[in-house]
């Protein structure tokens, strides 16, 4: 058995999150265009009708470039953000073990991802508002930003470092529970798909797969509601939620239901298996490679 390793965990982490934004941010725009719908008057139609229709709008409008709309924002965040959030899970399981052969409860393992949710939350939340703003612009008719850099440099420019980290409060109620969920979920799923007398470093990619996509499918389950306030809220002109993510909430529930915290389920959770998947099987690959290549590290 390899002994845990955060410089392991932080560079197999950076690789997943690679994986997961590549494979993955087409249904994010989908989900984020779905999300930030502005509520119809009387006899209007939506602009989207739902999943499909909104992926054959984008594609016709827009061309295939369209589902990619912020896509080098994530990108850019996510290799050092999914780094650190593998970093702090092996971190938090760390912390809980007696010694390097200890084997975690769930409640522990639980423990150690929402650690992990807590410090992405510093390089989730500027990515995520710029990211959703550069996915929803052709709704507006104009093309406000040229890119993420002039985004991010406007909102600074506009609100100063508080325009960019919009949404942090909404960032945190959304990852610090559904990361926990999230390798909560994996871990056991793995060790159920563990034979008997086997270890994990035996299972081939197929199982790999399978309990990294429903660890996604988990974790976005948990996630969604609390991404759909934080989506409004970062998307919403400045000014319009003075309480945050406690204003979006009220004016949500009482103008659309609590059926609205679930817009964009659909393609949630299309591109949470696959995702996912490819992000963990990513992850347990370089885990191999780096247990090879430096096996006391």
């Amino acid at each position: 058995m390899n002994k845990p390793s955060p410089i392991k965990d932080f560079i197999s982490g950076g690789i997943g999150g690679m994986a997961i934004v590549s494979s993955g941010h087409p249904l994010d725009t989908i989900k984020v265009r779905l999300q930030t719908q502005p509520k119809l008057k009387p006899g209007e139609k939506p602009k989207y009708s739902g999943t499909l229709d909104c992926f054959k709008t984008t594609i016709r409008n827009e061309g295939l470039r369209g589902l990619y709309k912020g896509m080098a924002a994530p990108l850019i965040g996510v290799t050092p953000m999914f780094a650190v959030c593998f970093f702090g899970f092996g971190i938090g399981k760390k912390l809980q073990m007696k010694s390097e052969n200890d084997s975690l409860n769930s409640f522990q393992i639980f423990n150690a991802g929402m650690l992990s949710g807590l410090l992405t939350t510093g390089i989730m939340a500027p990515g995520e508002r710029i990211k959703c703003l550069m996915q929803i612009q052709s709704d507006s008719g104009s093309a406000k930003y040229a890119g993420p850099l002039d985004c991010a440099k406007q909102l600074y420019r506009e609100s100063g470092i508080r325009g960019i980290y919009k949404g942090t409060c909404a960032t945190l109620l959304r990852d610090v529970p559904a990361t926990g969920a999230y390798f909560t979920s994996y871990e056991l799923l793995l060790n159920t798909l563990t034979p008997e007398g086997k270890s994990r470093s035996d299972l081939g990619p197929f199982r790999v797969l399978f309990a990294g996509g429903m660890a996604g499918v988990f974790n976005w389950m948990v996630a969604l509601p609390a991404d759909t306030l934080k989506s409004r809220l970062q998307t919403a002109p400045e000014g319009k939620y003075p309480r945050g993510v406690r204003d979006v909430f009220r004016e949500l529930i009482r103008e659309e239901g609590v059926g609205a915290l679930y817009k964009g389920i659909t393609p949630v959770m299309l591109r949470a298996f696959p995702a996912n998947a490819a992000c963990f099987l990513a992850v347990e690959i370089t885990m191999k490679i780096l247990n090879w290549i430096a096996p006391n590290l």
